[in-house]
Parts: structure tokens; C-alpha cells; sequence
């Protein structure tokens, strides 16, 4: 997935570089599978705990924090510009470069494994959205063995990786080409932490991303001053106050209200009583609970319902498009997944004209489906049975 994507990129290279025989890549890749279990069970049980007090939370709770947002994208920040060479600072959390011991690099796999749950998790639930709705439902030992199993789901691709010794042989030998292959992958992080200033900006607004890009320069200040490889006290106390002056930034983020953000097209910002409205109506509603960190959610409106097909046929049938933006915390978007046995989005429900059940769409929206659902539900039914 495109989330995971580059701490996969920073593993496999880490591999190529620290792991010389079959035992060192099957410690490894347990290393990283454990990293990767250890977080989805620690996720999942602070998120069973919050919603046993009353918290209206869901899967992916963690990117609805603009503080966790900016700091993430400082971090990928940081680790881009280790892997172009401008300094060294981060090599040990990822388990980078030749230097470091065995010991070393297995805390790094570890880490690496944490670090691809906390971003990619949220990316998983659209292909896990039945078993995470079970496990919610179920008793915690049942809940976090459903959280450990799908942890080691995820890990197992890598893990599978390191015990093939056919596949590891196939990459060339170490030389010039793997400080090549280090600097093409700082681009990944690059483009990571554009996403993730452009999560915070559905989030905080201009004002936000311009206090992190203002971040993201005090860092670069900071470690092309760092001293090395002797500590000089002043050029090393200014690098500090660099460093502290891009984490007080932090907590001057604010999160804007998603009502006044632009709605385009046709959507209506979602709230039940426009709901019930258009139930009251006689009207056919289409439902779309999504968010800017939700890369199926994404894909959807990219490719399905901003094309023009759908949009005319929405306009022509007299359908109300309601949106739900769950990039910040909602409790009204976390009470109706949780009416749906959802734990995350998107979530798509078509309710059909005159009254009747919501139907719950598929997570990955053909174009041609949902233009005979819309028709069905325009004209007071739906294509297939529906769900309550």
C-alpha cells in the first residue's frame, strides 16, 4: 500500500546492507514481525479501552491527532534527509547502514515494524473491515488475538522474504550502487511527508501546514549545523534551540472545523439531521463516510464518484450526497459506523427513495455498479438485499 510503502523500501535495504547470512535475515524479519504485532496489539487495546469509556473512536484513530500528523512528517522528514546523506541522525531507529551491530539493527527492525503500523494501519481497513468490525464486538482476549492475527498478516510478506533465500541472492552484490539505492529511497520519504502535511491541512488549514513547513526548516537548519565528528558547544546549543524550536510547534496547532471547510460537487457536509430530512422527503440518499488519510477513500472519489457519470446521474435522479469528513474525530461518523458494524472508513450507504433500509456498498466502487444502485434506489429499491 502506498502508506507502507516506504518503511517496507528503508527494510529491504536494511536487509541488503546488515544482514550478510540466512540467520541475520530471519532474525530480522522476526524482529520486524514482532515490531509490527507488538503495535497492532497495543493500538487496538488502547482503542478497546477508549471506547469501553465512552470514546467514539475507530481503526486509524491515531492519524485523527494533528500533533501525531506533524510529528510523523517531521520524522519522515528527518529520515529523507539521512537517506540523501545530509546527516546520519535516524540511521540507528531504522536499522540503517553497514556500521551498525547486529544488536543495533535488530532494534531498528523493530522499530521499523512499529513505525509501518502507526502510518500504513489506517490504509488497512478497507481490506480488513469485516474482521475488524467482528473483533470490536468480541471479548478483549478474542479482540486483540483478532488484532494479533491480522499484525502478522501484514508482517508476513516480509518475514516470508527473509526465508527465501532464492529472492535475497537474486540482489546484486554490495557496492557503489547500494549508496545509490540509499538516496533513491529518500524520495519515498519525501513524498510521505507531503501526504502527511496535506492530511494536516484538511485538518488545521494553511495556518497549520505553514507552522510545520517552518518546522520542517528549523530541523534542516539543525542537523546541517549538528556537529560532527567532534561536539562543538555552539554550534551544538544552536542546533538544539532549532530542534526545540520545531517541536514547540506543535502544540500550537488547532484543528479546523470540517462544516466550514469547501464542500465540492455535489455533496452536502453529512449530519443526521440532514439525514432524516431527506429520508423525510422521499428522497434516495447516498452516505459517504471518508476521510484525507484513507487512501481507498482516495481512489474512490478520484476515479468513481467525481467522474462525470455518476454526477449527472446524481443530479438527474434527485439523490442527496451526504459526505462525512472523518479526518478529525467525529462522534456523529463514529456512532453511524458503529450502527453499520464498521470500525473505520469509507463507509458508502444508499438508502432508497420512500423510506427503507441503507444499504452498505462495497469499499471499492465500480462505476457501473453504482450507477444501477443509484437507479434502484431512485426509483424506491435496491439492486440487492439490504442491511438496516
Amino acid at each position: 500500500m502506498p502508506c507502507v510503502f516506504p518503511v517496507l523500501s528503508i527494510k529491504l535495504l536494511a536487509v541488503s546492507q546488515a544482514a550478510q547470512n540466512d540467520s541475520q535475515r530471519h532474525h530480522h524479519g522476526w524482529a520486524y514481525t514482532a515490531g509490527v504485532v507488538l503495535s497492532f496489539v497495543a493500538i487496538a487495546a488502547v482503542m478497546l479501552a477508549l471506547r469501553a469509556g465512552g470514546e467514539a473512536i475507530g481503526w486509524g484513530f491515531q492519524l485523527q491527532s494533528p500533533w501525531l500528523v506533524a510529528g510523523l512528517a517531521y520524522l519522515f522528514f528527518i529520515m529523507g534527509l539521512s537517506l540523501s546523506g545530509v546527516t546520519e541522525f535516524g540511521a540507528g531507529l531504522m536499522g540503517i547502514g553497514s556500521n551498525l551491530n547486529n544488536s543495533q539493527g535488530l532494534r531498528g527492525s523493530v522499530t521499523s515494524g512499529a513505525l509501518a503500523t502507526l502510518v500504513a494501519s489506517p490504509c488497512t481497513a478497507p481490506l480488513m473491515g469485516s474482521a475488524l468490525g467482528f473483533a470490536v464486538t468480541q471479548p478483549a482476549i478474542v479482540a486483540l488475538s483478532v488484532f494479533a492475527s491480522l499484525g502478522a498478516g501484514m508482517a508476513f510478506p516480509f518475514l516470508l522474504l527473509t526465508y527465501i533465500p532464492g529472492l535475497v541472492k537474486k540482489l546484486p552484490q554490495p557496492g557503489p550502487w547500494m549508496d545509490r539505492l540509499k538516496q533513491l529511497l529518500a524520495f519515498p520519504m519525501y513524498l510521505t511527508a507531503v501526504w502527511l502535511l496535506w492530511v494536516l491541512g484538511r485538518q488545521t488549514g494553511g495556518d497549520g501546514v505553514t507552522l510545520i513547513l517552518t518546522g520542517t526548516v528549523a530541523i534542516a537548519f539543525a542537523l546541517w549545523l549538528w556537529p560532527r565528528p567532534q561536539w562543538h558547544w555552539l554550534r551544538g546549543t544552536v542546533a538544539i534551540a532549532a530542534l526545540a524550536f520545531a517541536v514547540m510547534l506543535l502544540p500550537r496547532l488547532s484543528t479546523t472545523p470540517l462544516a466550514q471547510q469547501q464542500t465540492s460537487d455535489y455533496w452536502q457536509p453529512y449530519s443526521a439531521e440532514r439525514l432524516e430530512t431527506a429520508r423525510g422527503e422521499g428522497r434516495a440518499v447516498l452516505a459517504n463516510m471518508t476521510a484525507a488519510w484513507c487512501i481507498t477513500c482516495l481512489a474512490n472519489e478520484k476515479v468513481v464518484l467525481s467522474s462525470d457519470a455518476v454526477s449527472k446521474a446524481i443530479e438527474e435522479l434527485g439523490v442527496v450526497a451526504l459526505k462525512g469528513d472523518w479526518t478529525n474525530q467525529d462522534p456523529h461518523i463514529s456512532a453511524l459506523l458503529t450502527k453499520y458494524g464498521r470500525t473505520s472508513v469509507p463507509l458508502y450507504l444508499l438508502y432508497p427513495a420512500g423510506g427503507g433500509d441503507a444499504k452498505i456498498l462495497p469499499q471499492i466502487l465500480s462505476r457501473e455498479e453504482l450507477l444501477m444502485e443509484l437507479e434502484a434506489a431512485a426509483e424506491g429499491g435496491l439492486s440487492t438485499s439490504s442491511i438496516p
